[in-house]
């Protein structure tokens, strides 16, 4: 192939993205401490600049490029628009935080803006290599964000079981695919399904490949029995920081499992989906038992994240276009919802004090009833209750199960559904009906966090009222992206 070949513009959006980082990292050398917004607008401008090229060079079908390991397609375009609104956000309602806590630096925006630029290759990725490249450099960046706080012990603590479990799950899933490659001989995606298929490959040996590259994606979803990390570093990292792993990875998480199993492992479907029963179940099971225990805001949303991830992998497990664009779905749905709830903590927060514990919410509708309202609408969507999007979501890949005839799962998810909305009432509870611990009035934002704050909690209700539109926005992203087979 050469230069004159190589086309580009697929991949326009991770090089501008690429460049403004490295702009923004030297610039950012020469700009004083108390002109920081300069950094916090260029990085909010660089987002912008992505969402524009994304949509001015999408196309309703796959192109691949660059000796076809990268692919742009639908899915890849309306994934990356939503990683970008949820970064965006995660910057505007971190800012005031960032700032009482002394890390308001370049190194928190830029860190913020690579760990973005490896969800994107993740996403566009059309072979192992390119995933796995991918992955690495959305991983390094969070290591290093949840151990900003130098001083912070529990942030260090965190940093380090993340970066060694970390470490770890990458290892089995490079194994996985070094074991794929051994039994298929290529790398590709769409090879690799297609030799499996073909019954040219070493069927044996793929199935060893398929038990560790499943454990990997197992952690890096959260899922049980590969979720140990998820609460220690949901509590010990920054609020801020949290926030950015718990919304934009989690979609980046998503398709990172769509490309390898629903596509390139394809032909392998009864295997991974035994196993990717076991893995919603004891997800569901224990996320949602284990939160009702917790009385730490952060640790109970990271047991409710890993319990989502259950709902989230029923979808996926069906192995139909149906199921696909319900989990896709669910996986918008559940951005939304914990950028939410953890941009209320961080709007709670103020300088020497975190909003974490549910003593913090005592009394929030006393002190300012909008704000308590936002949380009782993200807490309903978090629950599954009507009219809210959680509710749309789950009947969603719910349905998807039922449709394979797996309606005993189906049964099992509306329990824990069930059980899980327990925790979420209690929250409702302590901020309506139980009396205020402290007489400190709410901290004053930006109207920036105010007003994305507001959009993003009522967009729950909004779209849990006519999710026709996002439901059907990615019902055409999968169908388009599945054709590049």
């Amino acid at each position: 192939m050469t230069w004159a070949d190589l086309n580009l513009m697929p991949a326009l959006p991770e090089i501008f993205l690429l460049a403004a980082v490295s702009v923004i990292l030297v610039l950012d050398l020469f700009i004083p401490d108390e002109k920081r917004g300069i950094t916090y607008l260029l990085s909010l401008l660089t987002l912008a600049g992505c969402a524009v090229i994304t949509m001015s060079t999408s196309l309703p079908y796959p192109v691949l490029t660059l000796s076809d390991m990268f692919v742009d397609d639908p899915m890849a375009d309306l994934i990356k628009v939503a990683m970008y609104a949820a970064t965006a956000a995660t910057l505007v309602y971190s800012r005031r935080y960032i700032a009482d806590r002394g890390f308001y630096n370049g190194e928190f925006f830029t860190l913020s803006l690579f760990a973005l630029l490896g969800m994107m290759v993740m996403v566009s990725a059309h072979h192992f290599l390119t995933l796995y490249m991918g992955l690495e450099l959305m991983s390094l960046a969070l290591y290093a964000l949840v151990a900003l706080r130098r001083g912070s012990v529990p942030a260090t603590e965190a940093a380090m079981k993340y970066f060694v479990l970390g470490a770890l799950a990458s290892g089995m899933l490079l194994y996985g695919m070094s074991m794929i490659y051994g039994a298929t001989g290529t790398l590709d995606i769409a090879k690799i399904a297609a030799s499996l298929a073909g019954g040219s490959a070493n069927m044996t040996l793929a199935l060893f490949g398929l038990v560790f590259i499943v454990a990997g994606l197992a952690f890096k979803l959260g899922a049980v029995p590969f979720h140990m990390w998820v609460p220690d570093v949901y509590q010990g990292a920054p609020t801020a920081v949290t926030l950015l792993i718990g919304g934009a990875p989690k979609l980046a998480a998503f398709v990172f499992v769509v490309r390898i199993l629903s596509q390139g492992l394809e032909p392998l479907l009864v295997q991974w989906q035994g196993m990717l029963i076991i893995l919603a179940v004891l997800s569901m099971a224990i996320g949602n038992l284990t939160a009702i225990a917790q009385t730490n805001l952060k640790r109970m949303l990271a047991y409710s994240t890993i319990s989502h991830m259950g709902f989230l992998v029923l979808g996926i497990l069906a192995g139909t276009p149906a199921g696909l664009s319900a989990s896709l779905f669910y996986a918008v749905s559940y951005v939304l919802m914990a950028l939410a709830g953890f941009g209320i903590l961080l709007l709670l927060s103020r300088a020497g004090v975190d909003c974490e514990t549910l003593d913090d919410l005592k009394g929030l509708n006393r002190k300012n009833s909008w704000y308590a309202f936002l949380m009782l609408v993200v807490m309903f969507s978090m629950a599954g209750i009507p009219p809210m999007v959680g509710f749309n979501a789950k009947l969603a890949v719910l349905k998807s199960v039922v449709d394979i005839g797996l309606i005993w799962l189906a049964v099992v998810g509306v329990v824990f559904s069930l059980i899980g909305a327990f925790y979420y009432l209690r929250v409702v509870k302590a901020m309506y009906f139980d009396e205020a611990s402290d007489a400190e009035p709410v901290g004053q934002v930006g109207m920036d966090m105010r007003v994305v704050l507001s959009v993003n909690a009522i967009a729950l209700l909004v779209l849990g009222v006519v999710p026709d539109g996002l439901y059907a926005l990615c019902v055409e992203a999968m169908k388009q992206s599945l054709q590049v087979l």
